[in-house]
């Protein structure tokens, strides 16, 4: 479990696509605090702790992670965030993160506010029933708060110190980012789904 909140960039050591999986080796500043195991929310994906090599970790993403996530099209250099997982002693500044990848948004507009960065994303019908105006959204492992929802997209607002400490402030229009809508959404529609099934 996450909150959202970025400890730091880590860089793309190592990438290695397999036949249908793929390798990831991450440098960073904690690889050697790290323990074989151990979850790192790596861009909001949930990995596990393959092996350290120096000042890097290595992971396996999934087939399922590589197709729902942006894992696939990152190459050597890339930046990511990087978010160790939630000890039970920490505050919870963010929102409840699993590093569980709903699916993927494309940037659509980026606006200047008088002290903020306003994004508007696109993102399928499927996840934007779990998006809701004031509610909570992890966009590459950052914890955000919605600002408007529309028919085919929803906007963010990124503070200055979000912009400086994440990658969100190298995105450009175009740019594919992972998605984790709220969890209660997730479980208040699959109740209402259920109680139409019974219906």
């Amino acid at each position: 479990m996450f909150t959202g909140l970025i400890e730091e960039i880590g860089r793309i050591k190592v990438l290695k696509m397999r036949e249908k999986d793929l390798e990831i080796g991450v440098k960073c500043s904690f690889a050697g605090d790290l323990s074989l195991g151990e979850s790192v929310a790596t861009s909001g994906i949930c990995l596990t702790v393959t092996r350290i090599e120096d000042d890097a970790f290595f992971a396996y993403a999934m087939p399922e992670t590589v197709k729902l996530t942006t894992l696939g099209q990152k190459k050597v250099g890339d930046p990511l965030n990087l978010e160790r997982a939630l000890l039970p002693t920490d505050r919870l500044g963010g929102h409840l993160v699993a590093g569980h990848i709903d699916g993927t948004g494309t940037v659509t507009s980026l606006e200047e506010g008088e002290r903020w960065l306003e994004l508007q994303i696109s993102a399928p019908s499927s996840l934007l029933s779990q998006i809701a105006r004031k509610g909570s959204i992890a966009i590459d492992g950052v914890s955000l708060t919605v600002t408007a929802v529309g028919a085919d997209y929803f906007r963010v607002a990124i503070i200055p110190v979000t912009r400086d400490q994440t990658t969100l402030g190298t995105l450009k229009v175009g740019s594919l980012v992972n998605l984790e809508t709220d969890q209660i959404a997730k479980y208040v529609e699959r109740l209402l789904e259920a109680s139409k099934t019974n219906e």
